[in-house]
């Protein structure tokens, strides 16, 4: 009973998840001017093994999904022992921003908090389709490349058009993939009452409304590159994106045929290679550029 519980909770925290959001950080760490590396270890620890983990549990607690969710074909049944961990990881991962600093652990105070708004009942963020995309929008996006830039410097930086063009980037291919995720879910979010954003737009709207924000934060690394005069690194990008592209334009059309497309299967194929290839493209930007 014991092991059963801990597997839920652990399959619950969808830890591999929170490796999808692990581009931000990287991004944040190839361009902070100067990093201090113990702050950098502390960093990615506390939201990747602690913050991101809390709110998918916290997430998968007030949701009670009986269908797919993201990497979860058959999610197990909730309890309360789930509810708990999420709010030990939340609050471990609160102290030990401490140790990077205070402002990094009230910018991680702020998130849980908007994290929590979106799937507690009693506010549910997530039913209100454009209120919950701005919050993912620029918390998981923004917000967070903002934290970590901070966060992982030896100096606190003040917002400057370089950060804020960056943060914008992060936003953007956050944002291009948040009503994909959500196009499989039609029926449960309908049964919970919870207008989603993809439900809004529909099967169709949503591809094109991914694409044109895509599009968006395609313009600002443009952008972004040229103020620095590192265009290659534009290039080196759409060689990483065309294959999310192509299988993008390919799962629009089979949509297009057949709505039913619109499978958990294929959303996960798409967030796996998209979430892949991006890992790859600011993994190499740390590594190498």
């Amino acid at each position: 009973m014991i092991s059963g519980n801990l597997k839920s909770i652990l399959l619950h925290l969808r830890l591999p998840f929170s490796l999808f959001l692990l581009p931000v950080f990287l991004f944040a760490l190839s361009q902070s001017p100067l990093v201090n590396n113990y702050k950098a270890i502390l960093v990615f620890l506390i939201l990747h093994l602690f913050i991101y983990p809390a709110s998918n549990a916290y997430n998968s607690y007030f949701d009670k999904d009986e269908a797919s969710i993201a990497l979860l074909k058959n999610p197990p049944k909730v309890n309360k022992s789930l509810f708990i961990t999420s709010n030990i990881l939340e609050w471990g991962g609160v102290l030990l921003s401490l140790l990077v600093s205070l402002e990094f652990a009230f910018a991680m105070i702020i998130y849980n908090s908007f994290s929590k708004a979106y799937s507690h009942p009693k506010i549910r963020i997530k039913k209100h389709p454009v209120l919950s995309f701005l919050v993912i929008f620029i918390f998981q996006g923004f917000f967070i490349f903002y934290a970590c830039y901070n966060g992982i410097s030896s100096y606190t930086y003040q917002l400057n058009m370089d950060v804020i063009v960056a943060g914008m980037i992060c936003s953007c291919l956050i944002g291009a993939s948040y009503p994909l995720t959500q196009i499989y879910q039609h029926e449960e979010d309908n049964r919970r009452g919870d207008i989603t954003l993809s439900i809004l737009l529909g099967i169709k709207g949503s591809f094109i409304f991914s694409a044109l924000v895509f599009i968006t934060g395609f313009v600002l690394l443009y952008n972004y590159w040229l103020m620095h005069s590192q265009l290659f690194k534009f290039y080196v990008f759409i060689l990483f994106a065309l294959p999310m592209l192509f299988y993008f334009s390919w799962w629009f059309y089979q949509c297009i045929k057949d709505e039913k497309q619109a499978s958990y299967k294929n959303t996960m194929r798409m967030t796996l290679l998209s979430a892949s290839l991006m890992l790859f493209y600011f993994g190499w930007l740390w590594l190498f550029a």
